[in-house]
């Protein structure tokens, strides 16, 4: 293999496909975005112009349904349609945590816990792969908000690094052995994650394991020599010729060792002949399978006075243009064009529901968040005349997307002010939701029953009656906390900050490490989730009462099905350091396991803890470590409805001076979490041990590569060039979805100039991208040497 094929097998071919080499018999693969639904896209066609494929539920509503066996289905699922599309890689699981409930592609993410996200993402994986069809674990790493994600430095302490921003990734490299990872946009304690040593080399390959290709998202490569140092192998997509030259220059000019682009070669050989052959996917099993996901991802959150489920005879009001014209996925790169879509009010006339009538009323426009007095009125006397009434409510396709976060938790007020006054009509409401992250429900105590669909899929609306009529029996649990204000979350002061850093200041206090340490009241707590039917537990046992952090501990409960309904129940394992002197969350989820039991059926569940069950993440020693003492051991319903509990005692084998973990006076606020919200910069450098460089203001900095569009708009020539872009941006999407004209147009605002020859095919080069940056930069003469150069 010559040194040129070698530096081109390290970028795509184009935007979807990779390189290969003719000569040699290496064919190219292709690959495509698809957490929840494949999403291979048509040649010319825009985002929403895919192939048809099935749409399951988003991971926000998979990970709710606390299943690894029903992540291994779906995975499997998505492997059989990649096959049949002839897709090598599908671009997912994406587990990155959910620091704050206002990431806007939180509905694409599974939990605000490392361990259940990273033990889904290993079994989606496995499904996945089982198929002969290889997976991208993604973002890698720190990546948890859309704001000026392809440019920010997420500054995080090496502890919150570790026990929760890079453990997912570690459960789901060691258990699901994905064939890719995908290096994530933004810049990690200073360098970027495509190019950042630490966690390519240090980390991923050589405390991990991970043998496999890592490739960049799209756009997301920088220094791209420096990429291939660190262990980036495939840049994506096609660097047009350029990177490639520059990989070449670098390894004659012995900037570039050449075993390192050897070493990347191979990985991508590897990759290459690892796909399985075609496949024929049956489309009606495949929703099928959609319909059981998404009912099984629904949380039931209320259900005072039994309301649910409904009775199969009377009128039921449902009401809500959801019902119609449903969310069953969110907006972005994740976008599927699915096989069929079931909505709730076609479902409804269904023979399941044939011995109710149903009676529709709109409600609101679900493309505004104004209310609507009419509609609120007509449904208000739609719900007068019935038996029980199903209001359908939610985010607008754009309050949520890739690109964008969030700024509020509320719904629209449209759909607020409606519950509000349904309520009024009749008491008997059922709220279904439909969002891809937690919402604030000043309504909560004015309805009695409460139903998270989450956004469920193309199936949603069949699942649904499915779960109101007890046709399924609601078992999942919330796997991110539902506060009572945006204000309660430790993350709040902190998020999403820039123009240069965002710092999490509030260090390993994310979602319920957070709350139940710093016992704040909630809306619902992580793991919560009711059924129709209630679950006794009972005989907890310990295999030992003292060990040492080289042994494992077998804890073991009974839980019986004290009701009259057949249900699933998830018992929760969650590990309490009582005597800790470093400061630590109030209980870790550190083990799960979902039984399905007949009316009075007892069955036994049996789950192992080993020494990371125990320990945390010591700096100086840069290793894990047990802190000798007692440890009570917690199973329950939910982080805030723990059952049953026992100590015991932990002795560290390895010894260390705990003393110098105790650094009160230094960093109070983590001991104290009454103060964490007041954390300055100070505080947490000394947390960080290394400086936190302050940011500069735009006005005071010169132009650079990896000044965004929004940057450059303080210069006359950048704002022309903006705008000739917005402008080009509606012309060519013209008569698309709003939600994707607003995605792509958050892409160009925050967009770095080192991204322009990607968004325009390659016509403007890299030094083209120079010259306009000397120009900006007040270089006249210099610019226009770059400009007639061009290539």
């Amino acid at each position: 293999m010559t040194l040129e094929e070698k530096a081109g097998l390290c970028s795509g071919a184009d935007w979807w496909t990779t390189k290969g080499i003719e000569r040699l018999g290496l064919a190219p693969i292709r690959v495509a975005d698809g957490p929840h639904g494949l999403r291979k896209q048509k040649p010319g066609a825009a985002m929403a112009g895919s192939e048809p494929a099935t749409c399951f539920p988003t991971a926000a509503g998979l990970a709710a349904s606390w299943s690894r066996q029903l992540a291994r289905e779906v995975g499997a699922a998505l492997g059989v349609e990649s096959r049949a599309q002839g897709v090598a890689v599908l671009l997912g699981p994406g587990i990155n945590l959910k620091r704050s409930p206002l990431c806007g592609r939180n509905f694409e993410y599974y939990a605000e816990d490392p361990y259940l996200s990273g033990m889904l993402a290993a079994a989606f994986i496995e499904g996945v792969q089982s198929q002969g069809v290889g997976t991208s674990l993604k973002h890698f790493a720190v990546n948890n908000q859309e704001h000026l994600r392809m440019t920010i430095d997420a500054e995080v302490d090496e502890r919150a690094l570790r026990e929760l921003y890079l453990t997912g990734f570690e459960l789901a490299v060691k258990h699901g052995r994905p064939w890719t990872v995908m290096g994530a946009y933004n810049r990690v304690n200073g360098s970027y994650a495509c190019e950042n040593d630490y966690l390519l080399r240090d980390i991923l390959r050589g405390e991990w394991g991970f043998e496999g290709a890592v490739m960049s998202d799209w756009g997301g490569t920088n220094d791209r020599v420096a990429g291939l140092r660190a262990g980036l192998d495939l840049q994506m997509p096609t660097g047009y010729g350029y990177t490639d030259r520059e990989i070449v220059d670098a390894v004659k000019e012995g900037r570039l060792a050449e075993s390192v682009l050897d070493e990347s070669a191979a990985r991508i050989v590897r990759l290459l002949q690892m796909g399985a052959a075609s496949a024929v996917f049956d489309k009606d099993a495949h929703h099928r399978l959609a319909r059981k996901a998404a009912a099984r991802s629904m949380v039931l959150l209320k259900n005072e006075g039994d309301l649910l489920p409904l009775r199969k005879t009377g009128t039921v009001a449902l009401i809500g243009e959801f019902a119609e014209k449903p969310r069953c996925q969110g907006a972005g790169s994740s976008l599927v064009n699915p096989t069929r879509l079931d909505t709730a009010r076609a479902a409804s006339a269904s023979d399941a529901v044939s011995g109710l009538t149903v009676r529709y009323a709109k409600g609101y426009d679900s493309r505004s968040a104004e209310p609507d007095p009419k509609l609120i009125a007509e449904a208000c006397e739609l719900a007068r005349g019935a038996d029980a009434v199903v209001i359908l409510a939610g985010l607008l396709e754009t309050d949520e997307m890739e690109g964008a976060d969030r700024t509020h938790l509320e719904l629209p007020a449209a759909h607020n002010e409606l519950i509000r006054q349904v309520a009024k009509a009749n008491p008997r409401v059922v709220v279904a939701l439909s969002n891809g992250a937690p919402v604030t429900m000043p309504w909560a105590d004015a309805v009695p029953a409460i139903l998270e669909t989450y956004l469920g899929g193309q199936a949603a609306g069949s699942a649904l009656w499915d779960v109101l009529l007890g046709e399924e029996n609601p078992s999942g649990k919330l796997a991110e906390t539902f506060p009572l204000t945006l204000e309660d979350c430790a993350a709040t002061p902190f998020f999403p900050m820039g123009p240069d850093l965002v710092e999490y200041r509030e260090s390993i206090y994310v979602g319920y490490r957070y709350y139940d340490k710093a016992r704040r009241d909630v809306l619902y707590p992580f793991g919560h989730g009711l059924s129709y039917t209630k679950f006794e537990y009972a005989e907890l046992r310990l295999s030992r009462r003292r060990m040492t952090d080289t042994e494992e501990l077998t804890v073991s409960c009974k839980v019986k099905n004290a009701g009259s309904r057949a249900g699933r129940e998830t018992v929760q394992l969650y590990v309490k350091d009582v005597q800790s002197t470093i400061f630590r969350p109030e209980r870790e989820l550190k083990g799960f396991e979902q039984l399905e039991l007949a009316p009075g059926e007892e069955k036994s569940v049996t789950l192992m803890l080993d020494r990371r069950a125990f320990a945390y993440y010591n700096v100086e020693l840069r290793d894990w470590q047990v802190e000798s003492g007692e440890f009570e051991i917690q199973l329950g319903a939910s982080s805030r409805d723990i059952r049953l509990s026992e100590r015991v005692h932990v002795e560290a084998a390895q010894t260390y001076d705990e003393r110098r973990n105790d650094r009160r006076d230094e960093l109070a606020a983590y001991y104290d979490l009454s103060r964490l919200p007041s954390v300055d910069t100070k505080t947490f450098a000394a947390l960080c041990g290394r400086p936190i460089e302050a940011d500069f203001p735009p006005s005071k900095r010169r132009y650079h590569r990896n000044s965004t569009m929004i940057d450059i708009r303080r210069h006359w020539i950048g704002r022309i060039l903006m705008n000739r872009m917005m402008k080009e941006v509606e012309k060519g999407m013209a008569g698309q979805e709003e939600k994707t004209v607003a995605m792509t147009k958050a892409f160009i605002r925050e967009l770095p100039l080192r991204n322009l020859p990607m968004i325009s095919n390659g016509m403007f080069t890299p030094r083209l991208v120079s010259g306009l940056i000397d120009l900006l930069n007040g270089r006249i003469v210099r610019s226009i040497g770059q400009f007639i150069k061009r290539t």
